[in-house]
């Protein structure tokens, strides 16, 4: 199999090349203009670089990938090498976007020095700018280990999909006034810490606001209403990718599932009905070449 390589316009946002480098400072930057950031998953080289051309701030290689992309029934199952490989692949693909690792399940909750060891490989072994890790108080010495040793780190508060079955499901977080109290309390716990920025799952509008106000570092929501310093989507979401389920709070900016099963179904008609390949999709010889061909597998068969 192969591939053909094909030049592409580019609109004003589609040259990477002439973006510089996203940081974390950039995004406290924004936090203090007022500048909101804007954040996506991706999986895969072609993703990755389709999304820092359109001038995405930040692209995050999410454990969600054990969902979208192997097929498992929530996040946990994914390990630490398969992050790695599709990290590297996002690395290779976006130049410009600020690259965070999504640290999967059982790489950081053991001891922070494996949390240090595993936010690592995400910098050494996988290409990223940054980790994120789930998880409020509880996650405080592992993110002041991580960031000890200059690793940036991106804090998970609210549904975290990690702790699904502590949650009782993907259920939303902060809703009764305790449960909006501990996680306010955990946000500035994690800004001590040291994070970087928070991600605001499922978690109440006004009290995502309330939180984005109260701390210096950016806020990104998903789920969490406008009143974030930035948002955060899945890709295969936002694509119409995935088509098991689809969460309230996305929204779908076009149904690539259903196009993708038109031109399958579209191919396997053409193949079954010849119209594929046709003569432009063909190679061809000369005709001198053919006869030539065939003058010496003639003789080839008459002198055997």
């Amino acid at each position: 199999m192969s591939t053909t390589t094909i030049s592409t316009s580019t609109s004003q946002h589609s040259a990477s090349t002439l973006r510089k480098k996203v940081t974390t400072l950039n995004f406290r930057q924004k936090k203090g203009r007022g500048e909101l950031i804007t954040m996506l998953t991706a999986y895969d080289y072609p993703t990755a670089m389709a999304i820092d051309r359109a001038g995405i701030d930040s692209i995050l290689v999410g454990d969600s990938l054990a969902m979208v992309v192997l097929g498992y029934e929530n996040t946990l199952p994914v390990t630490m090498d398969e992050m790695l490989h599709h990290a590297r692949a996002v690395a290779r693909g976006a130049k410009s976007a600020l690259l965070v690792g999504d640290m999967p399940f059982m790489s950081y909750q053991v001891s922070a020095d494996e949390a240090l060891r595993n936010a690592g490989r995400f910098l050494q072994q996988g290409g990223m700018d940054a980790v994120k890790l789930e998880g409020g108080r509880e996650r405080a010495d592992a993110i002041r280990a991580i960031v000890g040793a200059g690793i940036p780190v991106m804090g998970h508060l609210g549904l975290t999909p990690q702790s699904v079955h502590q949650l009782g499901g993907f259920r939303a977080q902060g809703k009764t006034a305790s449960e909006a109290k501990h996680l306010l309390e955990d946000a500035k716990i994690l800004e001590d810490a040291g994070a970087f920025s928070l991600v605001l799952e499922s978690v109440p509008a006004r009290l995502a606001e309330t939180i984005s106000k109260q701390i210096s570092i950016p806020t990104i929501g998903i789920g969490a209403g406008a009143g974030c310093d930035g948002q955060v989507l899945v890709t295969h979401d936002l694509l119409g990718l995935f088509d098991r389920f689809t969460p309230k709070f996305v929204k779908q900016y076009a149904n690539f599932h259903e196009a993708m099963n038109k031109a399958f179904t579209e191919y396997i008609d053409d193949v079954e009905t010849k119209r594929f390949p046709a003569a432009e999709h063909t190679v061809e010889m000369t005709d001198d070449e053919w006869n030539d061909f065939l003058r010496i597998t003639n003789d080839g068969l008459c002198n055997s």
